[in-house]
């Protein structure tokens, strides 16, 4: 029997030689150097790194003067991490249903919240690309204008996915919030990014990014190490060892999706036929940061199969409506989102990484097979 963990981070020696880099060179400025990289691929004006995605949002909820009561609409099923940080603030998280073939929000459903609850204090729309499948977002613009606010991008699974012949995040979006991890669950490495092509949103961010603190380098007649606190900012810096590991993750980002993409299609080619499963829905450009399956019922005895078979699987993503913070403090009822509800019943994800073996992957399809032939 083999061991298939989840995922496993795909390190080579340009990883370890960007820690010796670090090492042995630690004034040189990697983080400009990331920052540099990431605009140049993505194609935006401004970005802002940050220790990990979910500081990325706080600081740009932060730098856009997020308020007491302001509204952020969100999709039930997007990473708890947004509400949460919207509750930081103690403005309020609207949650929206999702489409069931392919678990990105409903335009349909934004368009029913929004003449429920009216737009007065409504501040953005948080469209994230699921698993790494491409929202189409340009519906969401005309909606956003419409009722006068803001598109944030959940970009946090989509880097490198392109729209229309251009990254994510480089559109007309306020802001686009991005990860780059070494293992999701317990992170070799992490580092997040604040993309935005506004000038006064960018100013802001790095002013508060580190405390608040602006250096006196910019004044000629002062010694160079005094700094002046200029605002209330917060520690959402990058540290070196982080930056070296995902700016060699990036460079590498288009290799590690092809791979993932070239897994993906092999799966569903082996799997589109067997019993009482359901391969993803791929309606536009998908770059499976993972791959979700339905199992028609009795998804969890499935999972304990797989893992009695040594393969790891995960769920993604529990109804934020059914996290027990969220119930008890919004009253919310187990069928407030019912296309959302039925998802989770179903949902399972496998195995996809880019170091992942053809044995390992060969190994994970003959077991999904069997274990789904013999269901009844």
């Amino acid at each position: 029997m083999r061991n298939i963990p989840y995922f496993i981070p795909d390190i080579t020696e340009a990883e370890r030689d960007a820690i010796l880099s670090v090492l042995e060179n630690p004034s040189h400025n990697i983080v400009l150097e990331l920052e540099e990289e990431f605009k140049k691929y993505i194609g935006i004006k401004h970005a802002i790194s940050a220790v990990s995605g979910t500081a990325a949002f706080h600081l740009c909820l932060f730098a856009m003067d997020l308020k007491r009561g302001d509204k952020i609409l969100c999709p039930v099923n997007c990473h708890p991490m947004f509400p949460e940080m919207i509750r930081h603030f103690d403005a309020e998280p609207i949650f929206v249903d999702i489409e069931e073939d392919t678990f990105l929000i409903s335009l349909q459903k934004c368009k029913e919240t929004l003449e429920r609850i009216g737009s007065k204090k409504l501040r953005a729309i948080i469209i994230s690309h699921i698993a790494g499948q491409n929202c189409d977002i340009e519906p969401f613009y005309h909606l956003a204008e419409e009722h006068n606010i803001k598109i944030i991008e959940d970009a946090t699974m989509a880097l490198g996915l392109t729209h229309n012949g251009l990254k994510i995040g480089s559109h007309r979006s306020f802001a686009s919030i991005f990860s780059i991890v070494l293992d999701s669950s317990n992170p070799v490495a992490q580092a997040g990014m604040l993309t935005t092509q506004d000038d006064e949103l960018a100013s802001q961010a790095m002013l508060l990014r580190y405390h608040g603190i602006v250096s006196e380098r910019i004044t000629s007649t002062r010694p160079q190490y005094l700094y002046d606190v200029v605002g209330i900012g917060n520690k959402y810096n990058i540290s070196l060892l982080d930056t070296a590991l995902c700016l060699s993750q990036l460079k590498r980002i288009d290799y590690i999706i092809k791979k993932r993409q070239e897994i993906a299609k092999h799966y569903i080619q082996t799997l589109q036929d067997a019993p009482h499963l359901f391969m993803p829905s791929v309606k536009r450009e998908h770059i499976f940061f993972h791959f979700i399956i339905k199992v028609d019922k009795n998804r969890d005895h499935f999972a304990r199969e797989l893992k009695d078979c040594g393969i790891e699987t995960a769920l993604h993503f529990v109804p934020l409506h059914l996290l027990s913070y969220y119930k008890n403090k919004y009253k919310y009822k187990i069928s407030d989102f019912p296309i959302s509800l039925k998802n989770y019943q179903q949902i399972l994800s496998l195995p996809i990484y880019s170091a992942m073996q053809k044995d390992d992957i060969d190994y994970v399809c003959k077991q999904v097979l069997r274990l789904a032939s013999e269901r009844v």
